[in-house]
């Protein structure tokens, strides 16, 4: 018998959550309004178009877009894969975009602890510092918002 396997109330516990989404209204302000900004990247990534003009008129300010728009990419940039993202209108949110919530509202929290264990094993831990970084800087100009 493997003593690797996981439990059986381990894995329906697994399965469970897979098959019942969060909603955005689970996290905090920010963090829901960056998962907004991820979805309307991706509309403009498919359309070709830059997003900031958008962004800036949505979050209300070209800071917070620019600082959205860099931690797009840094997310990007250290995924394992392609970022799945729902539709801009959508309650529910995508695995990735919940596991991204959780980094935001962590930082928030200023709890380096729970950012990290949102992504061990998710991202190599050399790259989490630029995670970190990038969310701190959307957060400081959330803060500042005018």
């Amino acid at each position: 018998m493997s003593h690797n396997r996981p439990s059986c109330a381990a894995s329906n516990a697994t399965i469970e959550r897979l098959a019942n989404p969060p909603k955005i209204e689970m996290f905090g302000p920010v963090a829901a309004r960056f998962v907004y900004s991820l979805r309307l990247i991706a509309l403009h990534d498919r359309a070709r178009r830059d997003p900031v003009p958008e962004l800036a008129m949505r979050l209300g300010n070209i800071e917070i877009a620019a600082k959205a728009l860099a931690l797009s990419q840094a997310i990007t940039s250290v995924w394992p894969e392609n970022i799945q993202v729902s539709r801009f209108c959508c309650q529910l949110m995508t695995h990735d975009e919940a596991t991204i919530a959780a980094l935001i509202d962590a930082a928030a929290h200023r709890d380096s602890t729970r950012f990290e264990a949102a992504v061990a094993g998710l991202i190599r831990p050399d790259r989490i510092h630029r995670l970190w970084d990038g969310v701190l800087a959307l957060i400081e100009a959330e803060m500042h918002r005018a």
